[in-house]
């Protein structure tokens, strides 16, 4: 491939040092490559939850549009932020090795909190997350979890500014920012679980257009690819978004690699747990069986409640 791959990107601090990510890797191939850079819906309305404002392409249906169009060659994307099923035409066609996939806290300047325990009663919290909102009142009814919507640079100003007391981010932005020394604790799992796919960098690409796709699968990783296929296939099996109250993470234990999940209402009184052990020929299958088990566990009932109230979106 001779011409330069025209990248597409948010235009977020994040997002832009993913898709260098992107263009550093390629480099290393000999490509050269430019960034298009995007505002996304997602991006610029700020004033409500993501969870009031519908949940299909609030950071994706921009750069998706122009992919399809050829206005790009690939776009790239936190693979937390796609839906589980490829769209129309489209396709991710390379994962890249996985940041550290765990919530992080992040307190104010001079605060002697160093864990979620430390955090006194009726501190305020911050989080955009339903899912993060549920397993922090599971753990914490008292606290007083507050939405927190922006980009990791706005987040953090409001946390320094005295907003919240606290606030849940993903390890990975910060860690890919540089801004690793905010984090004071990292939330392990099982006990505590982020969003499935969290901490992946997805590349997406037109699904005809083979001369990109085989050029781009030279950057997936495939350690990385086989956990987030059952973490997606138990998120696709349960018909939960980006905004329903559902984690999960694989976690190793020596060689065996376990797929743990939880879903919980929007209270976090109720929380459904399971785990099982990955199949390495088929993660997918993993994740699909580990759906079934909470669904018997009445998973299905928290969904139906939570989409009856508005609470998430299929």
């Amino acid at each position: 491939m001779t011409h330069v791959v025209r990248i597409g990107t948010r235009s977020s601090a994040l997002a832009m040092a993913q898709a260098h990510q992107v263009a550093a890797l390629l480099a290393r191939h000999g490509v050269e490559s430019t960034l298009t850079e995007y505002t996304t819906i997602g991006d610029r309305i700020l004033d409500r939850p993501l969870s009031a404002i519908g949940e299909k392409g609030l950071f994706t249906a921009e750069l998706e549009a122009d992919l399809r169009d050829n206005r790009t060659d690939c776009a790239v994307h936190s693979l937390k932020d796609l839906p589980t099923a490829d769209p129309d035409g489209l396709t991710v066609v390379a994962l890249l090795e996985r940041e550290d996939p765990r919530d992080a806290l992040v307190v104010t300047a001079g605060s002697s909190v160093r864990s979620l325990a430390d955090l006194p009663n009726g501190a305020r919290i911050g989080t955009s997350s339903l899912r993060r909102r549920a397993q922090l009142l599971a753990l914490r009814p008292d606290l007083n979890v507050q939405e927190l919507r922006g980009n990791v640079g706005t987040r953090l100003r409001k946390i320094d500014e005295g907003q919240v007391d606290a606030a849940l981010l993903a390890a990975a932005g910060l860690k890919r920012l540089g801004l690793g020394e905010r984090i004071v604790s990292l939330l392990d799992a099982p006990q505590w679980l982020s969003a499935p796919g969290q901490g992946a960098i997805a590349v997406q690409s037109r699904t005809n257009d083979e001369p990109m796709r085989a050029l781009l699968e030279q950057l997936d990783h495939a350690p990385t690819r086989q956990a987030i296929t059952a973490e997606r296939a138990l998120l696709a099996a349960l018909e939960g978004g980006c905004q329903v109250p559902i984690g999960a993470a694989v976690v190793r234990d020596g060689d065996a690699l376990t797929l743990h999940a939880c879903i919980a209402d929007l209270s976090g009184q109720t929380v459904l747990r399971g785990a099982r052990e990955v199949d390495a020929l088929s993660p997918a299958a993993t994740g699909r069986a580990l759906a079934e088990e909470l669904l018997s566990q009445g998973a299905g009932e928290i969904l139906d409640q939570l989409r009856a109230t508005g609470g998430g979106r299929a």
